[in-house]
């Protein structure tokens, strides 16, 4: 099952790379070990 991969800083979809990922909007490149550390969720969640 293939989950959707989103940039920490503009949220549009990374591409494909297992190790390192890449996002076409921003030009950020992120390695998959740090998607984990700096994930940015989109909205707050209510508590």
């Amino acid at each position: 099952m293939k989950t959707s991969t989103r940039c920490p800083r503009c949220h549009q979809e990374l591409d494909e790379g297992p190790i390192m990922y890449r996002c076409a909007h921003c030009c950020r490149t992120v390695y998959a070990a740090d998607l984990d550390n700096e994930y940015v969720p989109r909205t707050p969640v209510a508590a």
